[in-house]
Order: structure tokens, then sequence, then C-alpha cells
């Protein structure tokens, strides 16, 4: 299994799969390359694909330090290192939105076409999940968590898989230190400096990361597009896949 290595050592696994222009898919918070394992054959069809498991997931190393989505983001750029690849499209959902806001405007050398999909640009700019949310995510009972969880990722009409609820084997030390890296995500101030081409995407009945964040990075980064995808909750891209999936692919082929 390959592993890139972090500046501070932190080994980092991941994986390519697929044929044509490269293309690294970022997931989101708490989450290993998994988040990606129901699509990814959407996008290798046409790209070169390459996932990996943040530091604190799956076979990534797990240190106990303060975690950062800048931190992640010099993690991916170190992958594709690894990987060889100079170049590639970038398409982060959620936290990993957040992500790769970061690569495009730190790293602007490494990306080609972004897409940020279900994320937010965070700081006081950002719209936040409102109280009611937060609540039901803190339930004391984990299994009314999860289905509170399962409720603002998926409509009631899904049936599943699940693969964007969390990396069941993630120590609690990890999942707070993604929880902290998330949370005190703020790229208000760089979205202006991206210069790759930029889409939005977000689905219109997103209450987890609400649906008005889209507007706002679309307006911040120059030619930006947004796309909402009707009816769709967080997880627009696994449950409404065929119409998520085909508009990124044709994006990223433009």
């Amino acid at each position: 299994m390959p592993h890139a290595r972090a500046a501070d050592g932190t080994r980092l696994f991941y994986s390519v799969e697929g044929s044509g222009p490269p293309l690294l898919l970022v997931a989101g918070q708490a989450n290993s390359s998994r988040w990606w394992s129901q699509v990814r054959e959407d996008f290798s069809a046409h790209f070169t694909t390459i996932v990996t498991d943040h530091r604190g997931t799956g076979s990534s190393d797990k240190p106990d330090v303060p975690y950062s989505t800048r931190m992640f983001a010099a993690d991916s750029v170190a992958v594709l290192a690894d990987a060889g690849i100079g170049k590639a499209h970038v398409y982060g959902t959620s936290m990993g939105g957040r992500i790769a806001q970061w690569i495009a405007a730190g790293h602007s050398s490494y990306v080609d076409r972004l897409v940020l999909g279900c994320t937010s640009p965070g700081g006081e700019h950002a719209i936040e999940r409102s109280a009611e949310v937060r609540k039901s995510l803190a339930q004391v009972d984990a299994m009314k968590a999860r289905r509170a969880l399962e409720a603002l990722m998926y409509t009631p009409a899904y049936r599943g898989p699940y693969n964007t609820l969390g990396d069941p084997q993630m120590p609690p030390y990890a999942r707070k230190r993604h929880l902290f890296a998330s949370g005190e995500h703020d790229a208000w101030d760089v979205l202006p400096s991206i210069t790759a081409p930029t889409l939005v995407v977000h689905g219109t009945e997103d209450i987890f990361n609400p649906t008005a964040n889209a507007p706002l990075i679309t307006s911040r980064i120059p030619d930006a597009r947004m796309h909402l995808v009707e009816g769709a909750r967080h997880g627009y891209f696994e449950e409404f896949r065929y119409e998520a999936s085909s508009l990124v692919v044709d994006f990223l082929s433009s």
C-alpha cells in the first residue's frame, strides 16, 4: 500500500485508480478515503483518481497533535508529489472542500480545475448550522446521534450505502482533532486569490452545512460557477450521484 510522508513525517495512505488526467478526491471530516468508495468509479472512467486517508483516519498515521485544514492541504500536496503528479483537478466535499480551498489558494501550481462541494468559507462570514442541528448531533445516545447524522446527509428515500458517517476505527482524540480543524477553518480572505476555474456544488436541502454558503463562496472566487442539486442534502454526491458525478465530469473535461 503506497504511503506518502508529510512534512512532519506522518505517513499518509493513498491509492491511485483509473486513467486520464489526474483528479484528487478529498474526503470530509473524520472520514477516510472510503468516503468516495461508492462514486469513485464514476470518475475513474475518465480520470486517474487519487484518494487519501486523512491523518487520523484509515491506514494513515494518527498523531495526537493539532490538525488544521491548511495542514490537511499540505498533506494532500505531499500525496500528489509522492505519486509523481505535478498538477491535478481537485474535488473536495464538506471538510474536503475546505481543504481544497487551501490547496487552490496556497498550492496553486498543483491545481488545474477545482470543485468545491457542500462546503463553507469558514470564519465569521460563513452561515453556520442551527443550534437545533448541533443539539441533534450531540445526543448522548450514539444510535440517535447516528440517525440524526443520516437524516442530515440523506433524504428518507435513500437506502444506502452510507459511506459518509465517519471512520469507525478512528481514535476519539483524532475525531476531536478533525472537529477542531474543520471548526477553525477560515479561508475567506484567500478565496479571491484562487485562479483555477471553479465549480461550487451544493444540495438545496442541506442544513448540515447550509446551502447559503454556496453563493458566498461563488461570489468570492473569480469567475466561479455554482450548481445546486435540487432536493439534495449534505451527501448529494452519493445519493444524487448520477446528476452530480456527470456534472463534475463535464466541468472537469471542458
